[in-house]
């Protein structure tokens, strides 16, 4: 027996491979699809494009999308489906070096801490989503106050709980009877609240000049900023860096075509981001509200839009069911990484490695959603709070350095990863191109853009 089979090379089967479990081939693209629908498209797309020239910025993140996050996507399934491992095993069996696992383990590491903190605005949209229904939400008229007073408080925790108890629960049940049949039900769900909210927006008064600011460029508003962000999203917004896609390509079937997976998960990302902005900037232009509010948008500014709406109380609680919906969706990915690895590393049955995950989860996201205005808002680390610390040095630092990891490692160490995205001829010389000579230098500007060394 060889020394990279003692440490899990590539003779080694993954815990996928020892349950048995796998995707089918609609199941891990609707998951897939799932993982990648997260509010980074529901809430940071319409607010950023908000803040970035509306329609001239959307065609700048569709052209970044094609460039730097399918390539990225198609590689990190590509990694997953070779190695068939978790994110930090896969690398191993691939290459049989501790380095390249090291640097997987970071993904899994990122995922971990990324559910901590995300579990906790999980739990804000279903507070919301029973507020709206209920009409609490709409009882007074400053929503920057009640937005304050809710997560000054201790319930965001139960929220929290509650939110990490249903992806557990979820997860224990395995990738097909559990991630895949769950998100069989959830993204069609969320396409049916979608399409009835952008119906709502559209016909709303004034809904027009909305439309108008989403779909029709204005190329002068573009600058240097704007395309950082923009390669930024195009990034994020695919579930890239995070060692989802690896995990998840582990589960995916030899039939399955990543190529078509890839294309399919980017048009869906793509399209849900394109019906959320029909939702909220014709509902924000068609009662007089600013659409370049950040993230008050969702919690302050389109709370008070729904108050002025007839059946508003329902309308909003169906958009925060959407917003719950996408982010439950994606903490299932996101918890089944460190799911995964426990179960590789460690040998531990799905139930048992879901039970102590979930556990430890929600303890290390209790500081989190305790210092959103709670009892920590004054701790700071580096000047910022818990909160905002985790989100930072995952999203800005983590994340870029393992699709870059996984961009090197695929151009450059595994040559069965790169036959393993099943491309030929001319689009796998523009792919390998892209991972090559392209893709790592605008990493490396997100990474720089994203520290504030450059602006």
């Amino acid at each position: 027996m060889s020394k990279q089979d003692l440490n899990g090379g590539a003779s080694g089967p993954a815990a996928g491979e020892k349950s048995g479990e796998r995707f089918s081939s609609l199941g891990f693209i609707m998951s897939a699809i799932g993982s990648a629908i997260g509010l980074g498209n529901l809430w940071k797309f319409p607010y950023i494009t908000g803040i970035y020239g509306g329609a001239a910025f959307v065609l700048l993140f569709i052209i970044c999308l094609i460039i730097v996050g399918m390539p990225v996507l198609l590689a990190e399934m590509a990694i997953g489906r070779a190695g068939r491992g978790n994110a930090s095993t896969s690398f191993l069996n691939l290459s049989g070096s501790k380095r390249w696992s090291f640097f997987g383990f970071l993904g899994v590491f990122g995922s971990f801490m990324i559910t901590s903190f995300y579990s906790v605005i999980a739990g804000w949209t279903l507070h919301y989503a029973l507020s709206s229904f209920t009409g609490a939400l709409y009882k007074g008229t400053d929503y920057a106050v009640q937005f304050q007073t809710f997560t000054s408080g201790y319930s965001p925790i139960a929220w929290q709980f509650l939110i990490l108890g249903l992806s557990g629960w979820v997860i224990a049940r395995g990738v097909s009877g559990g991630i895949e049949k769950f998100n069989k039900v959830l993204i069609p769900a969320l396409a049916v609240v979608l399409l009835i909210l952008m119906a709502r927006a559209l016909t709303l008064p004034g809904a027009g000049a909305g439309i108008e600011f989403f779909l029709k460029p204005d190329f002068s508003k573009l600058t240097g900023e704007s395309a950082l962000v923009a390669l930024g999203q195009a990034f994020f917004s695919m579930s890239v860096g995070m060692g989802v896609m690896i995990t998840y390509g582990s589960y995916v079937k030899k039939e399955q075509s990543l190529g078509k997976a890839t294309v399919a998960v980017t048009g869906g990302n793509l399209l849900y981001a394109l019906i959320a902005g029909l939702i909220v900037f014709p509902t924000t232009f068609s009662f007089g509200l600013e659409p370049a509010q950040g993230p008050g948008l969702v919690f302050v500014v389109l709370p008070a839009a729904f108050s002025s709406m007839p059946l508003g109380a329902a309308f909003g609680g169906l958009f925060f069911i959407l917003l719950a919906i996408a982010a439950f969706t994606s903490i299932l990915s996101l918890l089944e990484v460190p799911v995964a690895f426990a179960m590789d590393r460690w040998k531990w049955s799905r139930l048992k490695a879901t039970s102590w995950t979930t556990a430890v989860c929600f303890i290390v996201g209790v500081p989190s959603a305790l210092s959103v205005g709670g009892v920590l808002s004054n701790f700071k680390i580096g000047g910022k709070t818990v909160f905002d610390s985790l989100d930072f040095v995952t999203s800005n630092i983590l994340l870029p350095i393992g699709g870059l990891v996984v961009t090197l490692f695929i151009a450059y160490a595994s040559k069965r990863a790169m036959e393993e995205a099943g491309l030929k001829g001319t689009l796998l010389r523009v792919w390998v191109f892209l991972l090559r000579i392209v893709i790592p230098p605008l990493i490396v500007l997100i990474f720089l853009y994203s520290v504030g060394i450059i602006s």
